[in-house]
């Protein structure tokens, strides 16, 4: 009797064994019961997955860092090139509509390059910021270049008129400085000029005043210029006023246009 249920017993773990080793791996009965079995990081293979919304959104915010840089790189050289800009009048416009009133504001802007180059432009807009910009860009399209002596002063005296408005510009020796009005100070500021006396008759219309002060200027002739239109030396023109040879090729020499 023993021997039989040893016998029965090594039958028995036998059977089991070979039960366990022929078990097959359950399998899920629905597609999400699959996914959820899988690890985070692994598609439907088996694979790693890969990140493709963050691709496409990298790629597009490079773009976009890119695309600004530009943008702001162009903006840096316009402010970088040296040019002038002087705000020298705002004026504010309301017109009475239904339900209030609609304000505007126009500007007055002159621009230049402190090296004998100058320009003014005025620009309407419904916003002050706005305004000052399309009175910048018509100014620098506008910029006329005037000849100055020794890169401080003005050649000779001038006058220049607009309408009521009526300007007189001289020339003046080292260490003068600026004498001139508001709007008018501004255009010899950034013109460069660093001696003159100024005075304006007639108006104190800003607009007025500047277009008179850029006629007097548009006058203004350097002996070099002169010279180059009758065919003849600088020297001999600056000869003529009782100076010696030696002071007229000096003074040749020093002059700038």
């Amino acid at each position: 009797m023993m021997a039989d249920e040893t016998k029965n017993e090594e039958t028995v773990t036998a059977e089991t064994a070979t039960a366990v080793t022929n078990e097959q791996p359950a399998v899920a009965d629905t597609p999400s019961e699959a996914a959820d079995n899988q690890s985070p990081a692994q598609g439907a293979e088996g694979q790693p997955r890969q990140g493709r919304g963050r691709g496409r959104g990298g790629d597009r915010d490079g773009g976009r860092g890119r695309g600004r840089g530009r943008r702001d790189d162009r903006r840096r050289e316009e402010e970088d090139d040296g040019i002038i800009e002087k705000l020298v009048h705002i004026n504010r416009v309301s017109k009475t509509v239904k339900g209030g009133k609609r304000f505007g504001f126009a500007a007055l802007v002159v621009v230049g390059d402190g090296q004998g180059r100058v320009g003014f432009g005025k620009g309407k807009a419904r916003e002050v910021p706005e305004a000052i910009s399309k009175a910048t860009a018509a100014a620098r399209k506008k910029m006329i270049r005037v000849a100055l002596k020794e890169g401080r002063t003005l050649h000779h005296d001038g006058k220049g008129h607009f309408g009521a408005g009526k300007v007189t510009v001289r020339t003046a020796p080292p260490g003068t400085g600026i004498i001139a009005g508001g709007p008018m100070r501004a255009v010899f500021e950034s013109l460069g000029v660093a001696d003159v006396v100024t005075k304006s008759v007639g108006t104190s219309n800003p607009y007025n005043m500047i277009r008179a002060t850029f006629d007097a200027l548009q006058d203004q002739t350097s002996p070099k210029s002169v010279a180059q239109r009758r065919g003849k030396k600088v020297a001999d023109l600056l000869g003529r006023g009782g100076a010696s040879e030696a002071e007229a090729e000096a003074d040749a020499a020093a002059i700038a246009e």
